[in-house]
């Protein structure tokens, strides 16, 4: 709500470090294209745990009655958001926003090939899904600071109104960001979605990184898990009264 050798060679931990001088375009490269792990596995998770939280969150904005999901998935999104912006920071090669993050010259240059059908490949993020990604952590940061803002009752309605803004206008983004993934699975003749489900995508071997990062991968998890479990046990006692008043409510 992505300089090679004649010579294939292993991927080492220095490769991942140089990741932001080191360009990720693979065109004109000599190293033969195979499946290399570009995604590491946090990185994996959190994407498709903030497609969860949004989308549920979303579909649970207009209902008293499910109020507490709501919340409690923009929490989580927000914690995700958080995470996301450190791990652009310190992460894995091809999660660091100084590998991806380019200026509108390079944006063009992409969106230009892509209309001629011939855009270049990118072992990580191209240009224009690194806008989409920039916006889209952008605009989940104000949508959830405005919602626990809203929450809260910090503000008036004019934030209540700011929220519902901020959120179509990330379902607006996150829109043409699939549109903008599957023309380029279909240009490039590769699976994006499944490339952030397994990590891997056609790439040079030096391309690759060599860690999925696995226990943060899981500890993310517990956490998320944990925080919808004790959310779950803070939740209020439905009695046949208050389910009257949530009806009411949604009418």
């Amino acid at each position: 709500m992505n300089t090679m050798s004649a010579s294939p060679a292993k991927p080492t931990e220095s490769n991942d470090a140089a990741g932001a001088a080191d360009p990720q375009a693979s065109a004109g490269q000599a190293s033969v294209a195979s499946p290399q792990l570009i995604w590491d596995l946090p990185q994996r998770l959190v994407h498709w745990l903030m497609v969860l939280s949004f989308t549920g969150a979303y579909l649970t904005a207009e209902t008293e009655r499910w109020r507490l999901v709501h919340v409690s998935l923009g929490y989580t999104l927000a914690g995700l958001v958080i995470f996301r912006l450190v791990w652009g920071l310190l992460g894995s090669r091809h999660a660091r926003f100084a590998n991806f993050v380019r200026g509108p010259a390079a944006v063009l240059a992409y969106l230009r090939g892509l209309l001629q059908g011939r855009p270049q490949h990118f072992a990580g993020h191209n240009p224009a899904g690194a806008l989409a990604i920039v916006a889209m952590l952008g605009l989940a940061l104000g949508l959830t600071a405005s919602g626990y803002a809203t929450y809260t009752e910090l503000g008036g309605e004019w934030l209540e109104g700011a929220h519902e803004l901020l959120a179509n206008g990330l379902l607006a983004v996150i829109g043409l960001h699939v549109l903008g993934v599957l023309v380029s699975s279909w240009l490039h003749r590769e699976n994006l979605p499944r490339a952030m489900i397994t990590g891997r995508k056609q790439a040079a071997p030096e391309q690759g990184i060599r860690r999925s990062w696995a226990p943060l991968a899981a500890l993310i998890l517990v956490a998320v898990l944990g925080f919808w479990a004790w959310q779950w046990q803070q939740a209020p006692v439905v009695t046949a009264a208050t389910a009257q008043q949530h009806h009411d409510d949604d009418d």
